[in-house]
């Protein structure tokens, strides 16, 4: 017997409407390859009418009180706890990822994230006021741009939504956000959970590819356009903005370096960095990907990382042992594949190197050594299970090779010497740096890159002023 597509739908203006032209794409569920939901294919009549809400919406949004902001997110974080099970069921159909892992890793700090920005719309800082001038005092407005454009990945789907429309609309934005085409469900069912507690038009869902998200950063509306996603998308997406001069927020790729000194516990070190290197199927833009480990250990730690990688589960949502899902979708599968099938004569893989099953876009756990600084999958995101290893010979080395590519987002410094990770967490050119972990995020830490990461923080009061302007006042106090 064959079930019928769901038919998911955009949400504007309070309501859920199919695309204006009634065009849709297929949804695929990763785990099986087979199609589950059509989704809105949505033009530019979409995009106008989505923005057309938000703009009419923003004036009386804008004007609440910080306090009733709050009241709003945290309803909103209360109701994500409630139905919490139909979010988990929606992101693992979106991306086959392990239900118990979804529940635990994911549902968690999204409520808190929300939270934390309820609680930030109450704790806007500025300069005090004062006499600068004689007869003169100036003080310090901090107000939301407006309509904001928000276009989230495939990876996250509901995280990342997340971090874009808690501090947009705790700054008193409102929010026009498109999912990945691929991944729909989650956010959709997020528009139908915030409608249920905000006011309409202040968040809107509209769905569609590549052409959607152009027509809504080239839209004369939004005052910001915020993206998470490729650095080719990213580029994009800044060009376009720079027509009209909007602020634009961009989260992009990452290559972290993994560097791994001599006086580390192997085992302990090991057992951190495949999780972090693995986790979500490698698609998180700080994974531990690229460990450079010092000569002395180095043997004896690519035995121990091919032997945990050989030992890591990936497989079906419900399955308890797996640690990731499949990738999300046939085309990411390819490219994963690609890497490996290109890997230079001096490579070796150590581990996996292979498709897991027929059906469904399994990867399995991959770890290849003996590269070098300038080989592709060295310099270039591989965004899947994949953990490359190269040898350093002293912490000079170390440093350069980690440097040594075009992203900037995350690092990590894994030894017992405190002075030596200090020194590299100085001068390591990127957004974070952990010391002897890799890939913990809080919601009161910023986190963001330089480079070719992108610019811009999520979480944190940083990321929640990146949703503000600020505008000063000068008032005469003399007659």
């Amino acid at each position: 017997m064959t079930t019928e597509p769901r038919r998911l739908r955009n949400y504007i203006n309070g309501e859920f409407r199919d695309a204006a032209d009634g065009r849709t794409t297929d949804v695929v569920n990763p785990a099986t390859g087979e199609v589950y939901a059509t989704a809105p294919l949505s033009g530019p009549a979409d995009v106008d009418a989505a923005m057309e809400a938000a703009a009419a919406a923003f004036p009386a949004w804008r004007d609440t009180t910080p306090a009733e902001r709050q009241k709003v997110l945290l309803k909103i974080a209360d109701a994500f706890e409630e139905r919490a099970e139909e979010l988990i069921a929606a992101e693992s159909e979106n991306t086959g990822k392990p239900l118990g892992l979804t529940r635990t890793e994911e549902i968690p700090p999204m409520v808190d994230q929300i939270r934390f920005f309820a609680g930030a719309a109450r704790m806007l800082e500025g300069r005090s006021a004062g006499e600068y001038m004689d007869g003169l005092t100036s003080f310090v407005r901090r107000e939301p741009l407006g309509v904001c454009a928000q276009v989230a990945p495939w990876n996250y789907p509901m995280m990342m939504g997340v971090w874009k429309f808690a501090p947009a609309l705790a700054a008193g934005n409102t929010v026009v956000l498109k999912p990945s085409d691929t991944t729909p469900a989650s956010t959709v069912l997020m528009a139908e959970i915030i409608g249920s507690v905000a006011p309409a038009g202040v968040f809107n869902v509209i769905c569609g590819d590549r052409d959607t998200g152009r027509a809504m950063v080239e839209h004369p509306t939004p005052a910001m356009a915020s993206i998470t996603g490729s650095v080719r998308a990213g580029m994009e997406v800044a060009g376009a903005a720079a027509r009209d001069l909007k602020r634009v927020h961009l989260e992009l790729g990452g290559k972290a370096p993994v560097i791994v000194f001599g006086d580390v516990d192997i085992a302990k070190a090991v057992e951190g960095i495949s999780v972090a290197g693995f986790f979500n199927a490698g698609q998180d833009c700080t994974a531990a990907t690229r460990v450079l480990v010092h000569e002395s250990v180095h043997d004896d730690f690519v035995t121990a990382l091919a032997k945990a990688a050989a030992e890591t589960k990936t497989g079906a949502a419900d399955d308890e042992d797996v640690l990731y899902g499949p990738l999300n979708n046939a085309t990411q599968l390819e490219r994963v594949a690609g890497f490996i099938d290109r890997l230079p004569a001096h490579a070796k893989v150590e581990a996996g190197g292979h498709r897991v099953g027929d059906r469904g876009y399994f990867y399995a756990p991959t770890v290849v050594s003996g590269l070098r600084q300038d080989d592709e999958i060295i310099q270039n995101e591989v965004f899947g299970p994949v953990i490359t290893v190269q040898s350093f010979t002293d912490e000079a080395q170390a440093l350069a090779y980690a440097n040594g590519v075009d992203y900037a987002l995350a690092s990590s410094v894994w030894t017992r010497d405190h002075a030596r990770a200090m020194r590299l967490s100085k001068a390591l050119d990127f957004g974070c740096v952990w010391i002897n972990t890799h890939i913990p995020l809080v919601a009161e830490m910023p986190h963001g890159g330089f480079k070719k990461s992108g610019y811009g923080k999520d979480l944190s009061s940083y990321g929640f002023d990146d949703y503000t302007r600020v505008k000063h006042v000068m008032t005469a106090i003399e007659d």
